[in-house]
């Protein structure tokens, strides 16, 4: 669901230092808004503070968001503790595959592109049928 930035209420946070902007939004320009933010049912922020302020810079006017009818302070700010720390990052292990891979993605060696070739020749044949 979409709704207007203006209308989005930012009550007390835990979070005070939204930190380095930047690569939020390089990441917002490029793929969009992967996770939604979530409000409750009277449009107050309860999770993506961050995202929602790189979007302002960025100059949008509405933003993708979840609802959840919960109004209580109790279960507010659970929320707003829980999804800041139930969060993993990758490993360097798991960092340095993805990126090796997403180098052969980008450049693929001359028997792997031979081999892209021939197989959308193929189903470009076969997608006129």
């Amino acid at each position: 669901m979409q709704i207007s930035i203006d209308d989005i209420k930012i009550k007390k946070r835990l979070r005070t230092d939204m930190g380095d902007l930047s690569a939020l939004k390089d990441s917002l320009k490029r793929y969009g808004l992967l996770n939604p933010i979530t409000v409750n049912s009277r449009n107050e922020l309860i999770a993506g503070h961050r995202r929602l302020e790189a979007a302002k810079q960025l100059g949008w006017t509405s933003i993708n968001v979840i609802v959840v009818n919960i109004t209580d302070n109790v279960t507010l700010l659970e929320l707003e503790i829980e999804e800041n720390i139930q969060r993993q990052n990758f490993t360097t292990d798991e960092l340095m595959k993805g990126y090796v891979s997403l180098e052969k993605l980008r450049n693929p060696g001359f028997f792997r592109r031979i081999w892209n070739a021939i197989t959308a020749f193929f189903r470009r044949l076969f997608e006129r049928d």
